[in-house]
């Protein structure tokens, strides 16, 4: 099959015919029908994340269709399904209490595993797997990524966001813009903030009620002014000590602080301004993927036209893309995300 397969980091991929995965006996072989590019797959490209070596097969964002099936496995041949980017084991205390995605023998194609910047990928305890709408895109499906999950857990799971409340988001990429999406879906009202003037206007013609440019400074300053005392729940989409501190400052009292953005590398320890979070009775609480028991409240969000998450996506490319899609997360970006739908080119 063809793979864009890392041999070093931030090098371009290298495309290769490379050999069919086995199939698992607790789970599928999937054709890959789509598959979104992360910046988490960025964090791998570059050498910051500490699990991926060269020699991986990145690409955690996507569906496929079942053309094999292993003896225990739960779904079969023909079956359309979305992967969560967390395959939990199911059977551990975490997966029993409901929070799979901190299942200690979790299984990360992708990370660890061979992903899915492949014409096929092997997907371990197929149990996680979701049945694809028939009404939801591949391309849609394979946007939600880790992007639209996580934020949705992050809003609903951690942050308990209410109607009316103001919800702040620190970054308009694939997740905050997720978060912007789904905030405005539960009747918040969100403000966005970023560097990039283009991806705010975007912001803002997707529904963003107000956005800060974080280049003018004073962050917090603004968005307490604007919301009357600050923000209600802040989303941190970056994993940066200056968007970290600056969702924790823009609280108002007993705000809620949700660390998004995977903090890696350099950035894995960061100096954070506990003063705000001492005085203003904050909240804060770190988030990584989705129980996949929430997809079916997030898939019926979508498929009954209560959201419209096709803006997310922004470009289509073949697998011979990715590496430019990679290297454009060194700097800042341009709106929306990118999603492999060809494999061949």
């Amino acid at each position: 099959m063809r793979a864009a397969v890392l041999r070093e980091y931030n090098a371009p991929l290298s495309i290769e015919d490379v050999a069919e995965p086995a199939c698992p006996e607790d789970g599928v072989v999937l054709k890959v029908m789509a598959c979104g590019v992360c910046r988490s797959d960025w964090h791998g490209w570059t050498g910051e994340h500490p699990r991926v070596k060269p020699g991986q097969i990145g690409g955690h964002e996507y569906c496929g269709e079942v053309v094999e099936a292993g003896p225990l496995a739960t779904h079969k041949l023909g079956d359309k399904l979305i992967a969560p980017f967390i395959l939990a084991c199911g059977t551990c205390p975490s997966c029993q209490e409901g929070n799979q995605n901190t299942c200690p023998n979790q299984r990360l194609p992708g990370f660890i595993e061979p992903g899915a910047f492949a014409e096929y990928v092997a997907v371990p305890f197929d149990h996680n797997l979701a049945h694809l709408p028939e009404n939801l895109s591949p391309t849609v499906a394979a946007g939600l990524g880790c992007r639209v999950t996580t934020a949705w857990h992050a809003l609903t799971g951690r942050a308990a966001l209410q109607p009316g409340e103001w919800l702040a988001v620190h970054g308009t990429g694939g997740i905050g813009l997720s978060a912007l999406l789904l905030g405005i879906a539960m009747g918040a009202r969100v403000i966005v903030v970023d560097i990039v003037e283009e991806k705010l206007t975007h912001a803002k013609g997707l529904g963003a009620e107000a956005a800060v440019n974080a280049a003018d400074g004073d962050v917090a300053a603004k968005i307490k002014e604007i919301t009357g005392g600050g923000a209600h729940v802040s989303v941190e989409a970056l994993g940066l000590p200056v968007t970290t501190n600056a969702s924790i400052e823009c609280l108002r009292p007993l705000g809620r602080h949700v660390q998004v953005g995977m903090p890696v590398g350099h950035t894995a320890t960061m100096e954070i301004n506990m003063s705000a979070v001492y005085l203003g009775n904050l909240a804060l609480y770190g988030t990584r993927g989705m129980p996949p028991w929430k997809y079916p409240s997030l898939l019926a969000l979508i498929t009954s036209g209560r959201i419209d998450m096709s803006p997310l996506v922004a470009r289509e490319i073949g697998l011979s893309g990715v590496s430019d899609e990679l290297a454009a997360f060194n700097g800042p970006t341009p709106p929306g995300v990118a999603v492999i739908t060809d494999f061949l080119s």
